[in-house]
């Protein structure tokens, strides 16, 4: 449920903004100078080089044991919450789903103003993981928006009224955005999503005054016989286009760079990370083979032009849905008796990677999971030695690390202090095989994906079973500069939040137990812990005021498929998203009780053919399955045990978008009511499956 928008205030004491008359007045000699202001978090990851650590030290490791909820703020929503608030100038900016912005005092959690920019509800269905945003940005005076429909939105950081907008990229085709919007030195830089639906990636640079557009770099060729794009990768296309195949562009292609993107201001560099190939399956998006670039890569480009700098591709032949948009971190690390400026990176495949930030020369990678998609990277070449059988074929076989990535978009963080990155790691199998050729067909705005999920029916359900069993996730603490784990801490299943670490020796990550937890940074030891209701998948942040530390985090469920949950020893229950903020010593706020569980119903009796059924599945897989989980399991909706009147409305939600004010938009332009008949009798299928041992539990 939306917020009601433009809550405007016509008078703000100056005090409320602290010390600057303007407002959220970050400019680049300030974040330059971020740990002169070690109490205010004025960038997505606090400083440019995005490593989450904060030079305070109130809150420590004698002392994180007496952390006490100060406030909270509902934000009116079940949903996925995956930002990082902002903290500038005692005021605490937020966005929640739908992209909206909430400014709040930061020292009591007071409403100052909220803007809504009323996104329609339709664009839901374009995200793979619902309409959540990763955070805003800030820059003299104003906070940008990047808004799931694809507009960059500036608005006045005194009270929240729209100065600007421009969009980004053309409704015509199948984008979107979800990640956040970065401003380095006035210029505001935002990526996109939507390889799986068929479109080509790119990154754009506006004026952060005026919302100009500075420049475009695209991440992957486009139709050769149309000529240049007149854009700033202009001189690497033809290099790029020299690694694909047959006609690419009829797809997508994808490399859509949906997340990270990290500045170096000593270089002028901006760092890009791209991510899968559209559809997923490279014998349908470039059958010839071919590295394929700039997929799967990190592309550095100049700040001021767009124009390349290097690349390195972490996946040739990109086919597993794996993207290299994972967060980045740059820091300055002594390596072999020698100082290296690095970045590093812990993308879907598995492998930590450590660069050279300046060359983009590969330094070191080494597996941080179970891989079955890699040996090792070689360290003459810096390409990966590929296991011959994680090739897919028709043939279903098990693969880890999968889709559902070993690490995903949860920021991660870097301690200078103890030297270790610390990340959200997960070990998630999953059965994969090709369609055949005949059975493969392009839709615009539906996942093409070119992965079968039907075939051998049998054998898939024997290697569904093991993958169900192999499933881990952990809190990795990783030394970047031996390559090596420093240690672990394990927890039931996937799916726990982004991390924060501190110089007063902290670890601070929101858990898969619905709790936010604190440990030690130097060794994991737990110090403190708090039920949360939810789990705070989002990044945590600290600030300072008036003398008191304090630490914040967006809690709220919603991302990849976690299996596990299905089958719990007891049924698993989601609280309402909130903004949490703590520190020490803080009594008499509470959270209210959880509402009480609901009864599962009965699921009605299967009285489709076996052949519906199969329909039914695969165009679940290629319509539903990103947001409500594979096999109709782990979702953001549970939909195998819906109630008698969802069940009741289903082909209306379904073709009609009678929920999109929920975020359920209609897909009457790609089905047809004989194509939701066949997915409700999936649905009803995989609910007998299932029923039983749900009630059982």
């Amino acid at each position: 449920m939306k917020q009601v928008a433009a809550l405007w205030i016509a008078l703000v004491p100056l005090l409320t903004w602290g010390a600057s008359p303007t407002p959220a007045d970050v400019d680049g000699g300030r974040l330059r100078a971020a740990d002169s202001h070690a109490g205010e978090w004025m960038s997505y990851g606090r400083t440019w080089d995005e490593q989450r650590f904060s030079p305070l030290t109130q809150i420590n490791d004698s002392n994180a044991g007496q952390l006490g909820l100060a406030w909270y703020a509902d934000l009116n929503t079940y949903r996925g919450i995956q930002a990082t608030p902002l903290m500038i100038d005692a005021v605490l900016y937020n966005v929640s789903v739908w992209n909206v912005v909430t400014a709040y005092d930061a020292r009591t959690g007071r409403v100052l103003w909220t803007f809504d920019p009323k996104v329609a509800p339709e664009w839901a269905r374009l995200a793979c993981c619902g309409p959540s945003a990763r955070g805003i940005a800030a820059w003299k005076g104003r906070i940008y928006i990047g808004a799931l429909d694809g507009r960059l939105i500036a608005i006045d950081a005194r009270d929240g009224h729209q100065l600007w907008s421009v969009q980004t990229f053309d409704r015509n085709w199948a984008y979107s955005i979800t990640g956040p919007p970065r401003v380095f030195d006035g210029k505001v830089v935002i990526g996109n999503g939507g390889a799986d639906y068929g479109v080509r990636g790119y990154v754009t640079a506006y004026d952060a005054l005026t919302g100009k557009k500075v420049w475009r770099f695209f991440t992957i060729p486009g139709d050769p016989s149309k000529g240049p794009d007149g854009e700033a990768s202009d001189s690497v296309m033809a290099m790029a286009a020299k690694t694909w195949t047959g006609n690419w562009w009829d797809h997508g292609g994808g490399g859509t760079a949906w997340d990270s993107i990290v500045y170096d201001p000593k270089l002028k560099l901006v760092y890009i990370g791209t991510g899968n190939g559209g559809p997923h399956s490279q014998h349908f998006r470039s059958p010839g083979g071919g590295d394929n670039l700039f997929l799967c890569s990190i592309v550095a480009v100049h700040a001021d032009t767009g124009e390349y700098a290097w690349h390195y591709q972490m996946v040739p032949n990109e086919q597993w849905d794996f993207t290299c948009t994972q967060p980045m971190v740059l820091a300055d690390l002594t390596i072999q008796g020698r100082k290296r400026q690095v970045l590093m990176q812990a993308p879907k495949n598995g492998f930590f990677y450590v660069l050279d930030r300046k060359t983009g020369q590969f330094i070191s990678g080494e597996t941080y999971v179970p891989n079955l998609w890699a040996s090792r990277i070689d360290a003459k070449t810096g390409r990966p030695v590929v296991n011959p059988d994680a090739y897919m074929t028709e043939k279903p076989f098990l693969m880890t690390p999968t889709w559902m990535a070993a690490h995903s978009w949860n920021p991660m963080s870097y301690s200078p202090k103890t030297g270790l990155v610390y990340f959200p790691a997960q070990v998630q199998w999953a059965v994969i095989a090709q369609v055949a050729d005949k059975d493969f067909r392009w839709v615009p705005f539906r996942s093409n994906t070119g992965i079968s999920y039907s075939s051998y029916p049998e054998l898939r359900k024997q290697l569904q079973a093991v993958a169900d069993s192999r499933e881990k996730g952990f809190l990795l603490a990783w030394d970047p500069v031996h390559q090596k784990e420093a240690f672990r801490v394990e927890y039931p299943y996937p799916g726990s939040g982004g991390v924060l670490t501190t110089a007063g020796n902290l670890l601070v990550q929101g858990t898969i137990n619905k709790t936010l937890a604190v440990y030690r940074a130097d060794n994991g030891k737990k110090l403190w812990e708090l039920d949360t209701q939810s789990v705070p998948i989002a990044g945590p942040m600290t600030y300072s005021l008036d003398g008191q530390q304090y630490i914040a985090v967006n809690v709220g469920w919603g991302g990849s498929p976690v299996h596990g949950l299905t089958v719990a020893p007891e049924p698993v229950r989601f609280g309402p998203a909130r903004l949490l903020v703590f520190k020490l010593g803080a009594k008499g706020v509470a959270l209210p009780p959880m509402p009480p569980p609901t009864t599962v119903p009965a699921p009605p009796f299967l009285r489709a053919s076996e052949e519906q059924v199969r329909a039914g599945q695969k165009l679940y897989a290629e319509t539903c399955s990103r947001c409500h989980g594979e096999n109709a399991r782990g979702g953001l909706k549970e939909l195998r045990f819906m109630t008698p009147q969802t069940r009741a409305e289903f082909n209306a939600i379904v073709l009609q978008g009678t929920r999109k004010d929920k975020g359920m938009a209609g897909f009457a332009d790609l089905l047809s009511a004989d194509d939701v008949a066949a997915i409700n009798a999936y649905l009803v299928a995989r609910a007998n499956e299932d029923w039983a041992d749900h009630i059982a539990q």
